[in-house]
């Protein structure tokens, strides 16, 4: 048993709600073209991979210079809603707009004045998140993608870097 597990886990697989499933972690543009992509199991928590996935991001520049890696702003849901996550966008000087978890809300406000005040939020900002939940859409329209016929995290990573490629030809 242990040594399918090892394998589950080299494979991108794990135990959801659904099954077994491999999670797409993907960030993208204000056009909601991909940028960066990577693979989980099913089981994992999005917050974890918030960080990695930031800094496979690699835009190449118009004639000389190195890529941008940074982006101008993070639009996130709550998954990606941790303090840790939101100081290193702050770091990096990267602006967000990531709503608030409800327990947090209540942490902080139990704290009172030793709480802090609440990370900014801009509603209309936040709405621009669909761009994500769209290319989702269209990423999942490849029949290989939305079902995943690929034994190993490798080729199933590489259908989706493709997949990916194909979506920004598309939109050129």
């Amino acid at each position: 048993m242990h040594e399918r597990q090892e394998q589950h886990r080299q494979h991108a697989l794990g135990r959801s709600r659904g099954g077994l499933t491999t999670k797409i972690h993907l960030a993208c543009d204000g056009r909601g073209r991909p940028l960066a992509v990577m693979l989980t199991a099913g089981h994992r928590h999005d917050g974890v991979c918030a960080r990695p996935l930031l800094e496979r991001i690699r835009v190449p520049r118009i004639g000389r210079g190195r890529p941008r890696c940074r982006p101008d702003h993070v639009v996130a849901d709550k998954a990606y809603a941790s303090r840790g996550f939101r100081a290193y966008l702050r770091k990096r000087g990267i602006s967000h707009t990531i709503p608030e978890k409800r327990d947090q809300q209540r942490h902080r406000r139990n704290r009172g004045r030793d709480g802090g005040r609440p990370p900014r939020f801009d509603r209309e900002i936040y709405r621009r998140r669909n761009a994500v939940e769209r290319c989702f859409n269209r990423l999942k329209n490849f029949r290989g993608i939305a079902t995943r016929y690929d034994k190993t995290a490798t080729s199933y990573e590489a259908a989706v870097s493709l997949a990916s490629f194909l979506l920004w030809a598309r939109s050129v």
